[in-house]
């Protein structure tokens, strides 16, 4: 190698690592408690998501904070979030965001095995059952027809609304509601975080409906976001998805059984 080639490749290699530049500034990302996929203890937030996010190196810098999930929403809507995550795709976030699909998801209906009744095909024939309680966790979207269905319940005196997941699952063991809507792994990971619940795990009925299809789930960044750090963050967060770090993410938290129902790689 001639002198001026060694020259060059030090050089090289002496540059500093700026593939992805970085960030302008620190990014706001508050979270909910979400089952596995977000978890809260105490100044600790963890699960898989953050996980995910803190994966993708330095050149971001994520400040975490807990919130209500309806509050969450709002912040999102008013500007004060940088990232919505994990989030469904809705017509609604998409003109506050940018989504960034990382798996598939999606919502079904959720009861207990000891209550007996016949299965329920689609979200008609549960607005039909007009004996059925349906307990929905606040500020949870799943697109309009679930939205639809929300506001039918409402005016048919049937719903009852719950703080979180957890909360959800604490009515259908007391008998307060009869069945709940929501991706599977969402209840089973709150549920396996409290020893007075999880023996629930085993008796959950699950049952897909048409309205309700497989949709895409992921992260919205915020149109507040300077342009530059959007799309290095939506690069960065889609390498991470087509390598199947996101997916390996997931596995390391659920088991195998609790994924099927509700979640797939992209």
């Amino acid at each position: 190698m001639s002198q001026a080639c060694r020259l060059l490749l030090t050089g090289l290699l002496c540059l500093p690592m700026l593939a992805w530049g970085e960030c302008s500034r620190p990014l706001k990302v508050p979270v909910s408690p979400i089952g596995l996929s977000v978890t809260v203890d105490g100044e600790t937030i963890g699960g898989v998501y953050p996980d995910v996010l803190r994966g993708l190196g330095d050149a971001c810098r994520f400040e975490f904070s807990s919130v209500p999930r309806a509050r969450l929403e709002l912040m999102f809507e008013a500007g004060q979030a940088d990232l919505l995550i994990p989030a469904t795709r809705t017509p609604r976030r998409d003109e506050l965001g940018l989504f960034v699909p990382m798996v598939r998801s999606r919502a079904t209906l959720i009861s207990l095995l000891d209550k007996d009744r016949p299965a329920l095909r689609s979200l008609d024939e549960l607005l039909r059952r007009r004996e059925l309680r349906v307990v929905l966790v606040r500020g949870f979207d799943y697109g309009e027809a679930y939205l639809a269905m929300a506001r039918e319940l409402g005016s048919q005196a049937r719903l009852v609304q719950a703080v979180d997941p957890l909360e959800a699952a604490r009515m259908l063991s007391m008998g307060m509601a009869d069945l709940t809507v929501m991706s599977p792994s969402i209840i089973a990971g709150a549920i396996h975080n409290d020893s007075r619940y999880k023996p629930l795990l085993a008796k959950l009925r699950i049952e897909s409906v048409e309205e309700m299809p497989w949709g895409e789930s992921g992260a919205y960044l915020s149109k507040s976001l300077p342009g530059a750090d959007r799309a290095m963050l939506r690069d960065m967060l889609e390498k991470s998805t087509r390598s199947g770090e996101v997916w390996k993410t997931f596995q390391r938290y659920y088991p195998a059984n609790v994924l099927v129902d509700g979640l797939r790689p992209r």
